[in-house]
C-alpha cells in the first residue's frame, strides 16, 4: 500500500502489538492490539493510539513536529514528545514504547512517521509502505558495504567482547576512571557511543548517571539489554539503542559522552570519527568525554630476528612487509626516546582523521641497524577528580591492543648521537582503515640513505605467542605511560 499525496492523504492506519507509557502508568499500557492512526488535526500532524476495539477512544496523542521516534529493536521503538501543558508555561517530556508484530511492519511504520512528520509543503512524495530510504547515511557514504558488515559481525559476536572485557588493563581502567570520577556522571545523562556489551552504560549507571543511552550498531546491542536487564537497580537507567551513532536521534543532549573507540595504532577501524560524530550530535556544549585526549607513540626499533622472520618468507616476503606486525615487544629494543603525536577529542573535527601526517625526528642512542618504527598508544581520562590514562606502551601490562611495529624491507645504519628522520602519514581508506607511508632517513658518511615502506593497517601480522611482561627503564613507573616529548 502506497502513501495517499497531500491531497488524499486524510488518515493512515497501522496496527500494533502493544504500547506502553515510560512511567509503565496503568491507564495508557496495554499488551492488547493497539490501533495507531497518522492523521491531520487543526493542520497539524498527529499520531493517535486507541485500543483496537474501541477505535474513537484515544489513550495517546503525539504531535508529530515536536516528537521524535526511536527504534530500540527490530520490532521495537520508543516515541518521545515534548509538549506544553495548556494552562501553563511549563513544557515536559512523555513517551511510549510500541511493540510491532513483524520487522517490516516496524519499517513500514517509521518511514510513515517520517512522512507525516514533514512539513506540509514537503509531504506526499509517494513511498511505498514498508520501504526505507535509500539515501545513503555519512557512514555509508565513507564506509564500503563489505568492510561495515564484516566489523558489525564480528563485534556482534558474544566471544569478542569477551576477549575486551577480559582484557583486566582496559576494562580495569575504564572502571576506575568512572567511580573515581563520580561527581562527573552523578544526576547527568551519558552517552555510550558503541555500547558492545553495554558494560560501560553499567559503570556509568553505578557512578550514578541520571540516564545512559547506549548506542551500538552490531547485533551484540540485544545481548546488551540482556546483561542491562539482569542488573535491575541500574537498568531502568539504561536504555539501548540499536543504531549508528550517525543515524540515530536522541531525545535529550548528553552531558558525558563514554566510548571505547580506540584500535590498534589509535585510529584502526575508524571509530574516533564516529566518537567525534556522536561529541557533535549529541555532547552539551560544556560536556565530558570519557575518554579526553589519545596520544599516538613512535620510536625507532632494531629487531634482527623479526627482520630475518619476514625477509625469509621465501617470495611471499614482499606481502609480509606491507602488513604491520602486532605484538608485545621488549622496550629495549627501542633506539631512541619516542616522540608522541596528541589528538584531542573535544576539539578535533572529523575529517582531521582522514588524512594523518606526523613528521619524525630522533636522536640514536646506539650504534645499530634501525629495522622500523614501533608504535602504541595511551587515552587520557580527564576526570574532575582524577586523571587518569590507559597505556598500551611496551614494558607495562599487556593489552588485547598489544603495540604496532612497521619493518622496512631496507634497514638502515645509524650510531650514537646520529640523527633519523621522517614521515609517518596515515591515509584512511573504505575498510575502515588506513593506508601507513612509513619514511625514514639517516645520514652514513657523507650520504643519506632513506627507507620507504607502505603497509596496510587493515592486513597485520599477528605475532603473539603468550603475553610478556618486559622490564621497564629503572626510571620508568610502570603504571605510568613512557616520557615522551610531543611532535
Amino acid at each position: 500500500m502506497e502513501l495517499p499525496g497531500v491531497e488524499k492523504r486524510n488518515e493512515q492506519r497501522f496496527l500494533l502489538a502493544s504500547m506502553s507509557q515510560l512511567s509503565h502508568s496503568p491507564s495508557v499500557s496495554t499488551s492488547s492490539p493497539v490501533l495507531a492512526r497518522f492523521r491531520l488535526g487543526s493542520g497539524v500532524a498527529k499520531l493517535v493510539l486507541s485500543g483496537e476495539s474501541e477505535p474513537n477512544k484515544a489513550v495517546a496523542v503525539f504531535e508529530l513536529p515536536s516528537s521524535q521516534l526511536f527504534k530500540l529493536s527490530p520490532v521495537q521503538s520508543l516515541c518521545i514528545s515534548q509538549t506544553s501543558e495548556s494552562n501553563t508555561e511549563q513544557t515536559c517530556s512523555r513517551g511510549i514504547t510500541i511493540q510491532c508484530r513483524t520487522e517490516e511492519e516496524s519499517r513500514a511504520f517509521h518511514s510513515a512517521f517520517e512522512e507525516w512528520k514533514k512539513p506540509l509543503a514537503l509531504q506526499g512524495t509517494d513511498l511505498p509502505n514498508g520501504t526505507v530510504s535509500t539515501s545513503k547515511s555519512k557512514f555509508e557514504e565513507k564506509v564500503e558495504a563489505s568492510s561495515a558488515k564484516m566489523y558489525f559481525d564480528y563485534y556482534g559476536q558474544l566471544l569478542h567482547q569477551q576477549n575486551m572485557m577480559q582484557d583486566f588493563v582496559r576494562t580495569g581502567t575504564y572502571y576506575a576512571a568512572v567511580i573515581e570520577n563520580r561527581n562527573d556522571f552523578h544526576g547527568r545523562v551519558v552517552v555510550d557511543v558503541g555500547a558492545g556489551s553495554g558494560i560501560l552504560s553499567l559503570f556509568a549507571a553505578q557512578a550514578g548517571a541520571k540516564h545512559v543511552y547506549a548506542v551500538e550498531a552490531s547485533e551484540m546491542a540485544e545481548y546488551a539489554r540482556k546483561l542491562v536487564a539482569g542488573n535491575p537497580l541500574l537498568a531502568e537507567r539504561i536504555t539501548v539503542i540499536k543504531g549508528k551513532v550517525e543515524d540515530v536521534e536522541l531525545p535529550e543532549k548528553a552531558d558525558i559522552l563514554i566510548s571505547e573507540p580506540m584500535g590498534t595504532l589509535l585510529v584502526n577501524e575508524r571509530m574516533l570519527e564516529s566518537y567525534v560524530i556522536a561529541r557533535d550530535r549529541f555532547l552539551a556544549p560544556d560536556g565530558k568525554m570519557f575518554p579526553t585526549q589519545g596520544r599516538i607513540h613512535m620510536a625507532p626499533f632494531s629487531d634482527e630476528y623479526l627482520y630475518l622472520e619476514i625477509a625469509n618468507k621465501g617470495s611471499a616476503y614482499v606481502g609480509y612487509f606491507a602488513q604491520p606486525v602486532v605484538d608485545a615487544f621488549d622496550p629495549r629494543l627501542l633506539v631512541a626516546p619516542a616522540i608522541s603525536h596528541s589528538i584531542d577529542f573535544a576539539s578535533i573535527k572529523e575529517e582531521e582523521l582522514y588524512e594523518i601526517d606526523i613528521p619524525l625526528r630522533f636522536i640514536s642512542s646506539v650504534s645499530t641497524r634501525i629495522h622500523g618504527l614501533a608504535c602504541w598508544f595511551d587515552v587520557l581520562f580527564n576526570g574532575s577528580t582524577v586523571q587518569r590514562w590507559l597505556t598500551t606502551a611496551p614494558g607495562a601490562p599487556t593489552t588485547h591492543w598489544y603495540q604496532l611495529r612497521c619493518v622496512l624491507a631496507q634497514p638502515l645504519y645509524v650510531m650514537p648521537g646520529q640523527e633519523i628522520t621522517g614521515q609517518l602519514h596515515l591515509v584512511a581508506h573504505e575498510a575502515q582503515s588506513y593506508t601507513i607511508y612509513l619514511t625514514l632517513s639517516a645520514v652514513v658518511g657523507e650520504m643519506l640513505h632513506t627507507s620507504f615502506g607502505k603497509l596496510d593497517l587493515k592486513s597485520p601480522y599477528y605475532r603473539m605467542s603468550q603475553s610478556q611482561a618486559y622490564p621497564v627503564a629503572q626510571d620508568q613507573q610502570p603504571d605510568q605511560p613512557l616520557q615522551t616529548q610531543d611532535t
